[in-house]
C-alpha cells in the first residue's frame, strides 16, 4: 500500500523539523512496516513550467516548429518542438538539460542535452504527457498534443511537481503489517496513528447531514452479510474530469483517475478506508436497490460484456430486475458512469469480510474495494464515507442536487469492552508506566478509558472492534507500541542450569536432514499445508481421513496434507521445468481427522504426524530405486537410530505395482519406499522421466541412547575380503541371504543384482563382499578355506544358492 504524506497533511499537520525518515522509522517500530520512502519530486528535476513567447518555422523541416520560450532563466530560449498545439502565450511543460524524460514513446529514459535538430539549435524539450509521466492528469488526444498548462495556477519557472501536486512523498508499506489494520486501509487512519505518535491533533472530518431528505428504497435481505447499506440519490452531476489535486493524490495512492464521479469514490476509498460504488440513477430499474444473494444460473455482465456466472452464496446488488453489481467486489455493465449521466445512486455499504474473501476465491476477483472489505470495516464507517462524498460532490459538482437518502443499519458494530488490571500492565511491561501516559496513548488511539485505582475499563473505537482489539494483551500491545519497543531496558531471563537436558528425539530429526543434505546431496524444500487437490488425489489420499479448512487459501487448496508425498510430487512436476534429474526432501508436520490435545484436554486439535519424506527423480528407474534404498539402509549408521529394515506388508497408495517395501523398525511399520506408480506420475503432470520415494514417521524411529552405545576395537589383525557371485531363486532377497550368514562374518556389503543369457529362467545373481577374521591371529589358508565352506553350506541349506561359474 501506498501512503501519500500530502493526503495525511490533510488531516494532520506535521512539523517541519519532522522528516519522511523519522516518520518511516516510527511508523516501523511502532504501527506498520514501511518498506521503502520515495520522494516524487525527484523524477521531475529540471522538469519546469515555460512559456511560448513565439512560434515559427523551421527552416529544414515542415512538422516541426522553432519556438521561443521563456523557462524563468535570464534570457529566451530556442527549443524546437514538433507539437501540435503550440501557440504564442502558451505555457507548457520544459524539460530543462540535466531532465530524464521518455522520449516520443521510447521505453526508456532519456538524458535532455542541449543539441541542433535538423540544423536548429534546441536549448530543452517542450512535453506531451506520456513523456514526462503526466498521462493520468493530462490525458493527451494523440501522440503530438503537448501538455497546455494555461489554465493551471502556475508561474514560468516553477517545478512542474508543485504544480501539479507531485512534491510529495510515499511510504511504501507492506500489506502484510497492515492485515489486522482495516483501519489503516485509508489515510485517515494512518494519519490517526501519526498524530498519536507525535502528540498532535487530529483534524475532524465532516459531519453527516441527510437530514429531511425523502427515502430512498433499499432492501436488504441478508443482514449477516450486509450490515449495513446507505445511499445517497444526487442529480445534476455529469462526467468531467476531478481537479487536479485530487487526480494527484490518486495517482500518488496507487490508481489511476478516471473522472470526477468516479475519482471522488475513489479519494474518499483511500481516504478513510471506505470502499464506495456510484450508479448512473438511468440504469436502476424500479428506483430501488435490492441486496440478496444471486439466485441459481444467475448472471453478471460486465463491462467488457462477459458474463460472470453466479452462485446461490454471491452477495449481489441488484435493482427490481436483475444485477448490478457483484458486491463489495465488483460492478457491472449497469452501473458505468456515461458521458450522457446525469444522476447518480451513491452505494456506501459494510459487507462482511468471510463473504467477501469466499466470493472472492471462487470467483477469482480481487479488487481494491473487496482488499479493504475482506480486512472488516466496521458499519459506522459508512458515515465518514458518505459524509466526505456529500462534500467532496458539492466542492467538485456546485450545483448538484442531494435528492434522497437510505440508511439501513440492521446490525451496528458493537464496540470491544475489556477490563485490564494495572498489576497485569505492570507485570507483563516489566515498568510501571504513570496513569496519565496510559490514558493519554489510549484515548489519542480512540479509547473510551477509565480508572478506579486498581482497573483499565477499555471501550475500544469502532475501527478497531472488528476482530482487532478483543482481549487485554491487544490492549497491552497498544500502550507498549505507541511508547515504543525501543523504549523498554532489555531485562535477562533468570535461568538456572541444574543438569544438561538431552532430547534424542529432535537431535535424531537433525542428524537425519544433515545425512540426507550433507551425505546424499539431498536439497531440503518447504511447502504449504494445504495441498492442491490434483496432487492428492495422484497420491491416492484417503480424503475421509483428511481435514478440510473452512476458508482455505482456494477451493482447490483446501485441504490440508496427509502425507508428504503430494507436496513431493507438485514440487517434482514443478523442478522438471529446470532439472533432470535432482533430489528433495523435506521435514513436516501432517494432519488426519481425530483428537490431538497438545497441552491439555480443552486444546483439541486433528491429529498430528512428524514426518520427513524424499524423492530421487532421474530416468533410469532402477537406478533411483536401490539409491532411496540405499539412503534409508544406511540412515540407522550415520544418525544414530534403531536399525531399519525391509518388508512387503502394506502397499503405499503413491507407489508401483511391484517395486515398493515398507521400512520396518522395531517389528513395525515405520515408512516405506517405492517407484512412484505411472498413473501418480500422469495425474501430477509427471512426465518422461522416473520418481523414486520415502517417506518415514519420525515417530516411529526411537534415536539410541548414548549410554547403550558399545566400543568396538578396530580389528587388531588383519581381515580378509572374499567376493561371492551366487545363483539364488527369482523370490530369494538380499535381506534373507544377509541374515543366513552374518553371524559368521565381520562385515557383509551388496555389490550387484543380475538377470541375463547366463543365467537360468527363474533365477538371479546376486553378488556381495564378505571380510572375515580371527580375534587373536592372522588366517591361514586352511582357516580361510574351512571358514569360507561353512559360510557356502549355510547359504546352500537357508537360501539354496550355489556359486556362480
Amino acid at each position: 500500500m501506498n501512503i501519500s504524506l500530502n493526503f495525511v497533511k490533510k488531516f494532520v499537520d506535521l512539523p517541519e523539523e519532522l522528516t519522511p525518515a523519522q516518520i518511516a522509522f516510527d511508523l516501523t517500530m511502532r504501527t506498520v512496516e514501511v518498506e521503502d520512502v520515495i520522494n516524487t519530486a525527484e523524477k521531475f528535476e529540471n522538469i519546469v513550467v515555460g512559456e511560448i513567447k513565439e512560434v515559427n518555422a523551421h527552416p529544414n523541416a515542415d512538422q516541426l516548429k522553432c519556438c521561443i520560450v521563456d523557462c524563468g532563466e535570464d534570457e529566451l530560449k530556442q527549443i524546437v518542438c514538433g507539437g501540435s498545439n503550440l501557440y504564442a502565450g502558451e505555457k507548457v511543460v520544459i524539460s530543462k538539460p540535466g531532465a530524464y524524460v521518455y522520449w516520443h514513446g521510447n521505453n526508456e529514459l532519456v538524458l535532455i542535452k542541449e543539441s541542433k535538430l535538423r540544423g536548429e539549435p534546441s536549448y530543452g524539450m517542450i512535453c506531451g504527457a506520456s513523456e514526462v509521466y503526466m498521462e493520468g492528469l493530462f490525458p493527451p488526444k494523440d501522440e503530438t498534443e503537448i501538455v497546455d498548462l494555461s489554465d493551471v495556477d502556475c508561474y514560468v519557472g516553477q517545478n512542474i511537481a508543485e504544480v501539479i501536486g507531485m512534491d510529495d512523498i510515499i511510504l511504501e508499506v507492506d500489506n502484510k503489517s497492515l492485515t489486522n489494520r482495516p483501519d489503516l486501509w485509508g489515510h485517515y487512519g494512518v494519519a490517526r496513528e501519526i498524530a498519536a505518535i507525535y502528540e498532535l491533533p487530529l483534524k475532524p472530518l465532516p459531519e453527516l447531514n441527510v437530514e429531511g431528505l425523502p427515502e430512498y428504497k433499499v432492501t436488504v435481505h441478508d443482514p449477516e452479510r450486509c450490515p449495513r447499506y446507505t445511499a445517497l440519490e444526487i442529480e445534476n452531476v455529469y462526467e468531467k474530469e476531478a481537479p487536479l489535486w485530487m487526480k494527484a493524490l490518486i495517482i500518488n495512492g496507487g490508481m489511476r483517475p478516471i473522472n470526477a464521479i468516479v475519482d471522488i469514490t475513489n479519494y474518499v476509498m483511500m481516504a478513510v478506508g471506505q470502499p464506495e460504488h456510484a450508479f448512473d440513477r438511468n440504469h436502476v430499474e424500479g428506483a430501488h436497490i435490492n441486496v440478496r444473494t444471486a439466485k441459481k444460473d444467475e448472471t453478471l455482465t460486465l463491462l467488457d460484456r462477459s458474463e460472470l456466472e453466479l452462485t446461490e452464496d454471491d452477495l449481489v446488488i441488484c435493482d427490481t430486475v436483475d444485477p448490478m453489481g457483484l458486491a463489495g467486489i465488483k460492478g457491472g455493465i449497469k452501473d458505468s458512469i456515461l458521458p450522457e449521466t446525469t444522476a447518480v445512486v451513491l452505494e456506501v455499504a459494510d459487507f462482511t469480510a468471510a463473504g467477501i474473501r469466499r466470493t472472492e476465491k471462487r470467483q477469482n476477483e480481487k479488487t481494491d474495494a473487496s482488499m479493504r472489505y475482506e480486512k472488516g470495516v466496521d458499519t459506522q464507517r459508512a458515515e465518514q464515507g458518505m459524509a466526505l462524498s456529500m462534500t467532496l460532490f458539492k466542492e467538485i459538482f456546485p450545483e448538484c442536487e442531494f435528492v434522497s437518502y437510505a440508511d439501513v443499519h440492521d446490525i451496528p458494530t458493537e464496540r470491544s469492552v475489556i477490563d485490564v488490571t494495572q498489576a497485569f500492565l505492570d507485570q507483563r511491561l516489566g515498568k510501571v508506566i504513570p496513569e496519565e501516559t496510559i490514558e493519554g496513548i489510549l484515548t489519542r488511539l480512540g479509547f473510551e478509558v477509565s480508572f478506579d485505582g486498581a482497573v483499565w475499563h477499555c471501550i475500544a473505537p469502532t475501527w478497531r472492534s472488528t476482530g482487532d482489539v478483543h482481549v487485554k494483551d491487544d490492549v497491552l500491545g497498544e500502550i507498549a507500541r505507541l511508547l515504543s519497543f525501543e523504549s523498554f531496558e532489555p531485562t535477562p531471563l533468570h535461568v538456572d542450569f541444574e543438569h544438561s537436558v538431552n532430547q534424542p528425539q529432535f537431535s535424531l530429526q537433525r542428524r537425519i536432514k544433515e545425512y540426507l543434505a550433507f551425505r546424499c546431496g539431498f536439497y531440503e524444500i518447504f511447502t504449504y499445508p494445504w495441498v492442491d487437490e490434483k496432487y492428492l488425489k495422484a497420491a491416492g489420499t484417503d480424503f475421509s481421513k483428511a481435514v478440510r479448512l473452512a476458508e482455505g487459501p482456494s477451493p482447490e487448496t483446501s485441504t490440508l496434507r496427509t502425507s508428504l508425498i503430494p507436496g513431493q510430487l507438485e514440487s517434482v512436476e514443478k523442478n522438471l521445468r529446470y532439472f533432470d534429474s535432482f533430489s528433495i526432501f523435506e521435514t513436516a508436520q501432517c494432519f488426519e481427522k481425530g483428537e490431538y490435545h497438545p497441552s491439555n484436554e480443552i486444546e483439541t486439535l486433528p491429529i498430528h504426524k512428524n514426518l520427513i519424506s524424499g524423492t530421487i527423480t532421474g530416468k533410469d528407474a532402477k537406478t533411483i530405486f536401490f539409491q532411496v534404498k540405499g539412503v534409508i539402509e544406511n540412515m540407522a549408521s550415520y544418525c544414530h537410530c534403531k536399525e531399519l529394515t525391509f518388508a512387503q506388508k502394506e502397499k503405499p497408495s503413491w507407489a508401483d505395482s511391484k517395486v515398493w517395501l515398507n521400512v520396518i523398525c522395531d517389528k513395525e511399520i515405520a515408512g516405506s519406499i517405492g517407484l512412484i506408480s505411472v498413473s501418480a506420475m500422469n495425474e501430477a503432470g509427471i512426465k518422461r522421466t522416473n520418481v523414486a520415494a520415502f517417506e518415514l514417521d519420525y515417530d516411529k524411529i526411537p534415536a539410541l541412547p548414548s549410554r547403550d552405545n558399545e566400543f568396538k576395537h578396530l580389528p587388531t589383525y588383519p581381515l580378509v575380503q572374499q567376493d561371492l557371485s551366487l545363483i539364488v531363486d527369482e523370490s530369494m532377497t538380499w535381506a534373507q541371504i544377509k541374515e543366513s550368514i552374518k553371524f559368521q562374518v565381520k562385515d557383509i556389503w551388496f555389490v550387484e543384482e543380475y538377470r541375463g543369457e547366463q543365467i537360468p529362467e527363474g533365477k538371479k545373481s546376486i553378488m556381495f563382499s564378505i571380510k572375515i577374521g580371527n580375534d587373536d591371529s592372522t588366517m591361514t589358508s586352511k582357516q580361510i578355506e574351512k571358514k569360507m565352506a561353512g559360510i557356502m553350506k549355510n547359504l546352500k541349506t537357508k537360501c539354496g544358492a550355489e556359486l556362480r561359474d
